[in-house]
């Protein structure tokens, strides 16, 4: 069964067909485009109605666009709307609308992408399961993940972001979701916002398009968990509470090991135990949210414990990796913890306690003390506090157990400057200037942790670290 037909398309979008054409995906980027998808002719930085041609030589059945492109005529396969951006929203909402799928949507200031994927794996153990790709969040994310969705999906995981006031809601009313999922409320984006409150009734939003009789899943442990808690009063929501404060999903331990996290949780009273394989107190918050959205999903909890010790997160947000610096002495490692992809004080914070916590191994380096070091670049979009929030980085307790932290960024130079001096390692401007000294700075034995905003290109001393040896995956074994 194809996802889309012409006549299907163009009864959602208005659109007028210049052929009969039948579409298995949706695709806005001829790079990622498979044979059989519809290509979506996005204007964003670059107006894609010139890659239409490349499109449609490298398979895709029809192209949905403004106008016929330059070099085509009417006998192309075209879906002709008024506007491409407002054409796939309505693709986005047909497709929520023909299915009887239940919906999950999640927002928060961090951990939106890690808890969603938990959600796809757990979720997927118990029917067919839909989830936006990457971080395919906002005003074309979001469209685009409902138009991708099959007719018959049974659950579907849909990730909401924002950088700017009232971007929320019209994105959660697309999508229509059962349940509501928010992770947490924290200084991200403040340049944006007046304060925090502002910021989590941003987020508190995604309860407009909360289904009637839909639940709200909220963390119990914010500052600002009672503007959570009142939005979800005033639309009349269920909401379900989560945390070391939740009154329904309520943390009770947590416990990191050398390759897990242990935590010890309530439901509803009743005693359970999950483990995660990923370290850091702020794995075991998010997990017991997926598990509390899951449940409300209809989800059966036995196994959706069971299915979330399964999950590992991914490249660039909080992946592990052993890297064997000598192809002979398998005992020359050290351990990559990959955090690169983006970053705010909360999640650094959370990235410094897992670093603290983490084991290193002595005696098999030059230097004789494996080491806990830390990369950290720029936290962007913080307004005008952004120097005093990286200075305050200074003072977390994770900060004594670190060795070693190397600065990357304008703003990181000032927790450079606040360090103590005998853990303040490099300050340098960019990535690229650290990336091809790193294997002067990391050594057998060590721990390091990446991370920084996208936009400080951190994944370049990821990747520079990675060459200094053979990668494996953390729980990797060898015989």
């Amino acid at each position: 069964m194809s996802l889309w037909t012409s006549e299907d398309a163009a009864a959602a979008t208005g659109g007028h067909n210049t052929q009969h054409w039948q579409a298995n995906g949706v695709s806005i980027d001829t790079r990622t485009l498979q044979p059989g998808d519809l290509f979506v002719a996005l204007t964003a930085a670059r107006d894609a109605h010139e890659f239409v041609a490349q499109a449609l030589e490298n398979g895709a059945a029809a192209a949905l666009v403004s106008r016929i492109p330059d070099g085509l005529d009417d006998t192309a396969p075209l879906l002709i709307v008024e506007d491409v951006q407002t054409g796939l929203e309505a693709l986005g909402i047909a497709a929520r609308a023909r299915t009887q799928a239940r919906v999950v949507a999640i927002t928060g200031s961090v951990g939106k992408t890690s808890t969603k994927e938990m959600l796809r794996h757990v979720l997927s153990e118990q029917g067919r399961t839909h989830a936006s790709v990457a971080s395919y969040n906002n005003h074309w994310g979001v469209p685009l993940t409902l138009a991708r969705m099959p007719q018959d999906t049974e659950f579907a995981v849909i990730e909401i972001g924002m950088n700017h006031p009232g971007e929320i809601a019209p994105l959660s009313k697309m999508a229509r979701p059962h349940v509501a999922l928010i992770t947490t409320v924290a200084a991200a984006h403040l340049e944006a916002f007046d304060n925090i409150t502002g910021i989590a009734l941003e987020k508190a939003s995604i309860i407009d398009g909360l289904e009637y009789g839909g639940s709200a899943v909220l963390n119990c442990d914010l500052d600002t968990s009672a503007v959570l808690y009142a939005k979800a009063h005033d639309a009349k929501r269920k909401d379900v509470g989560f945390g070391f404060d939740g009154f329904d999903y309520k943390l009770i331990d947590v416990t990191l090991q050398k390759d897990v996290t242990v935590a010890q949780a309530e439901v509803d009273g009743d005693p359970i135990l999950f483990k995660l394989a990923a370290v850091g107190r702020h794995f075991a918050m998010n997990g017991l949210g997926a598990l509390a959205a899951a449940v409300e999903l209809g989800a059966d909890l036995g196994l959706a414990v069971g299915a979330i010790g399964r999950w590992s997160p991914f490249q660039g947000r909080g992946a592990r990796e052993v890297i064997q610096l000598d192809s002979v002495d398998s005992r020359l490692t050290l351990e990559l913890i990959d955090d690169s992809y983006n970053a705010n004080p909360t999640s650094m914070a959370a990235a410094l306690d897992v670093l603290a916590a983490a084991e290193v191994t002595n005696d098999i380096g030059r230097v004789s003390k494996g080491r806990r070091i830390a990369i950290i670049g720029d936290m962007k979009e913080l307004g005008p506090t952004g120097p005093d929030l990286h200075a305050d980085l200074a003072q977390l307790d994770a900060i004594e157990a670190i060795d070693t932290v190397h600065c990357v960024g304008p703003l990181m130079q000032h927790l450079h400057n606040a360090l103590p001096e005998a853990k303040r390692g490099k300050w340098v401007e960019t990535s690229d200037v650290l990336a091809p000294h790193v294997h002067s700075v990391l050594d057998s034995g060590d721990v390091v942790m990446v991370k920084g905003s996208l936009s400080m290109k951190l994944a370049r001393i990821v990747d520079a670290i990675r060459k200094m040896g053979h990668p494996r995956r953390h729980n990797d074994t060898t015989t």
